[in-house]
């Protein structure tokens, strides 16, 4: 059915990989670029035997000239952006130079400040639409994943959604003392930052991980939840019609907070760059490389991840609140794709959307983020391609 470029070699790149060779007929032929050339050639090296096509490529995807190269002599019907989302204007920049499809799964954020906001790529808008190219923002879990259930459940199941809580909990262990499950840069100063909620037309900002609850997940248990703001908030606020409030939690152990807290005190958690022996360093990017990486902990890993939405609004007049969300096997994951469930719940969003892009099903010019499609194709296909989902009409309620 179609060629799909893919930048990117990191986690989630492996699992999107993996899966789009498990869907030979719509993924016919792949060409995956980073710049390092040896991680691209050990997951083509993992999926010999696989009947899509796989070719690889050295790519610096900061350059733009480099994007544009690639792409004509590859010349791919999509690319899937699974690389850092500092490169993510670059990489749209080429797709529209190219005249090629584009998704990610993050979006863009400046590499000398922690600003998480769909500003930079809604201003695509009109040069994507004009050109007759389709951009999909942020097809991974969260965002991507909870977009789409909060798009099916005012489909499906709501008349007025009141309130939007989306809860993500890791229940996992890798054994480490400290290490983070995603690219140790982009979660850290996710976790450092202030948080922030919609309610009522405004923007609410906290102190980082100020505000907290416990909260009895499924099959996963009691976890303290601390309120965050993620990306998705944003788009879920202009694109889930008369929502009053909407709020993202994330569940962290207090020996990793313990951890961050000294980080932070010390200032190993910052982006403002300093001289070490007669050079600049930023400390968080020092900090990235003597971490574990997060490609290590897949063997490492065990226990479960849980991430959902909770949904209060109206329905026939009638109050009703629903809870819809996926429960994911570190270990299940790993004897899969060789992946633990982070990059696995990332990895196969990636995927679904970009096969309903290819399929067009999911097609029309411009810049949009998933809850802007129908959530129902996306919905059966994450059943179908590991990640099941489960629904309940009365869940212990947030405060």
């Amino acid at each position: 059915m179609g060629k799909a470029l893919i930048i990117g070699a990191g986690g989630v790149a492996s699992v999107a990989i993996h899966k789009c060779c498990q869907n030979p007929d719509v993924f016919e032929e792949i060409c995956i670029a980073s710049r390092t050339l040896e991680k691209c050639e050990a997951i083509k090296s993992k999926l010999s035997g696989s009947r899509t096509k796989i070719q690889t490529a050295q790519l610096d995807a900061d350059y733009t000239d480099e994007v544009i190269e690639l792409i004509k002599s590859f010349k791919p019907d999509i690319v899937m952006n699974l690389a850092l989302p500092y490169q993510d204007l670059t990489i749209m920049d080429a797709c529209l130079a190219a005249g090629v499809d584009y998704m990610d799964t993050a979006n863009y954020e400046p590499p000398d400040i922690a600003k998480f906001e769909y500003k930079w790529q809604w201003a695509y808008r009109e040069k994507f639409a004009q050109a007759g190219l389709t951009a999909l923002l942020g097809s991974g879990f969260d965002p991507g994943v909870t977009g789409v259930f909060c798009a099916y459940a005012q489909k499906h199941y709501f008349d007025e959604i009141h309130s939007i809580d989306i809860v993500d909990a890791n229940g996992g262990d890798h054994g480490y003392p400290f290490a983070t499950n995603f690219n140790p840069e982009i979660n850290i100063r996710e976790v450092t930052a202030n948080g922030r909620y919609f309610e009522n037309g405004s923007w609410i900002e906290t102190p980082p991980l100020s505000v907290k609850q416990v909260y009895d997940l499924p099959e996963i248990g009691p976890k303290n939840i601390y309120l965050m703001y993620h990306e998705e908030l944003e788009s879920l606020a202009v694109n889930i019609k008369g929502v009053k409030r909407i709020r993202f939690w994330m569940t962290f152990s207090d020996n990793y907070l313990n951890h961050l807290r000294v980080l932070e005190n010390v200032g190993m958690t910052s982006i403002e760059p300093i001289e070490f022996e007669g050079r600049q360093i930023i400390p968080l990017q020092f900090l990235k490389a003597i971490l574990p990486d997060p490609a290590s902990l897949g063997p490492r890993t065990k226990g479960k991840t849980n991430i959902g939405c909770i949904i209060q609004g109206l329905k026939d007049g009638k109050p009703r609140t629903y809870y819809v969300y996926n429960v994911c096997d570190h270990q299940e994951c790993y004897a899969e794709v060789g992946s633990q469930a982070i990059s696995y719940t990332t990895g196969v969003p990636a995927m679904i959307g970009a096969m309903l892009m290819l399929k067009g099903v999911w097609k029309k010019a411009g810049v949009y983020n998933v809850e802007e499609f129908d959530p129902d194709p996306f919905m059966e296909a994450l059943n179908k391609y590991g990640l099941p989902w489960q629904e309940s009409f009365v869940p212990t309620l947030l405060d």
